[in-house]
């Protein structure tokens, strides 16, 4: 498959505090966005509850960035032509991002 670039903004903080995380699951930021947009497309949705109550607390630039990139993941779903992933699909993502990052 093709791989392509985005390019997102994001809070320095959330950033340093994801990389760490996800580092210590044996993903990178990539992988897990890789594995997030799969879900993203596998559901037709986002893959975590959402509710009016925590949307009231967020600024309106918050509200903007978060409909960009659900319309960026859109965009992505019509573009690569994906509409469902098995659990075994995703796991094997999760499996190359680790054998990639263990490669470095």
């Amino acid at each position: 498959m093709a791989q392509t670039s985005i390019s997102i903004r994001i809070d320095e903080d959330v950033k340093r505090d994801a990389e760490s995380l996800l580092s210590k699951l044996g993903l990178t930021l990539s992988s897990a966005t890789n594995v997030f947009f799969r879900q993203v497309i596998r559901t037709q949705g986002i893959p975590f509850p959402l509710s009016a109550a925590e949307a009231e607390g967020s600024t309106m630039e918050a509200r903007r960035e978060f409909g960009e990139a659900f319309r960026a993941a859109q965009e992505a779903s019509v573009i690569n032509g994906t509409s469902e992933m098995t659990l075994d699909e995703i796991n094997e993502v999760i499996a190359e991002c680790r054998r990639e990052v263990a490669a470095k």
